[in-house]
Order: structure tokens, then sequence, then C-alpha cells
């Protein structure tokens, strides 16, 4: 009667051991793994609405206005400062879109917060 006692307290720890670990790893997807693709999505949805004339912020840091997109190459042509000198980037290194679109809807949105 000992073993049998000891057997079903052995097969408890056991139970909850799992349910611990699934508990874990159920945990680590909501708060790790899916905020993160969440992420990546809206990255790359932005990345795929760049328009020629678009203000950007480089991930360097290089602020410029969209003078050409080159879709089969992957790459953009910006142009920075007064002197317009033109940079070639890859699409990957964009960071922000900051053109006036961008502010208007934020701007339409606090708008209709307010009322």
């Amino acid at each position: 009667m000992g073993q049998a006692g000891q057997m079903d307290q052995s097969t408890g720890q056991m139970i909850s051991m799992v349910i611990m670990i699934v508990a874990m790893l159920v945990a680590l997807y909501f708060f790790v793994l899916r905020p993160q693709s969440k992420q990546k999505k809206q990255e790359e949805e932005m990345k795929s609405s760049l328009e020629i004339g678009d203000e950007i912020v480089t991930i360097g840091g290089i602020v410029g206005r969209v003078v050409n997109i080159n879709e089969d190459a992957d790459t953009m042509i910006i142009e920075t400062g007064a002197d317009r000198t033109k940079i070639k980037f890859k699409r990957w290194a964009l960071s922000s879109i900051i053109t006036e679109k961008t502010k208007s809807v934020s701007k339409k949105d606090s708008d209709e917060k307010k009322k």
C-alpha cells in the first residue's frame, strides 16, 4: 500500500509539472511571439505603402524625400537637404514615413477623440 500512495504522488507531480510547462509556453506566445509578429506585419505594410514624394527617416537617421523607387532591386533613392543630394537605400533601411498623410490621419483621430 505504501508504494501505491507514492506512485499517485509522483504522477500528480508530473501532471502539475507538465501543466506548468504548457502555461509557460502559452505565456511566451502571447507576450513575446505574437506582438513581435504583429509589429513585423505593420513594418512590412508601411514599407509596401511607400510612394514617391513621401518624406522618410532611415534606420541611420537620414531624413529625406523619396524621388525614385525600384521594385525589382528593392531600392529607393531619396533626396536630402537644400542641396538636393541623392542617396540610394535598400527598402529594409526604412525606419518611418513622416509625410503629411500620416500627420493628417493622426490629427483626424485626435479630433474624433475630442468629440
